[in-house]
């Protein structure tokens, strides 16, 4: 699994539309349509945001990404 598929299905099990989980962490909608079609990978500062906004571990979110 690709860093933007985990963040795909951890947005969708939350139930965030792009632009909502954008908004949470200070990107725009591009970026997270980028980031889930792996055109680029966040940095590693969205990378805490994200985990904090899924209220998931570091190892939790990196647990299943190659």
């Amino acid at each position: 699994m690709s860093i933007g598929d985990k963040i795909k299905e951890l947005r969708l099990e939350k139930a965030f539309t792009q632009m909502q989980l954008a908004k949470m962490i200070g990107v725009s909608q591009k970026a997270i349509d980028y980031w889930e079609r792996n055109v680029n990978e966040p940095k590693a500062s969205y990378i805490i945001a994200l985990v904090k906004t899924f209220r998931i571990s570091f190892d939790e979110f990196f647990s299943e990404i190659n």
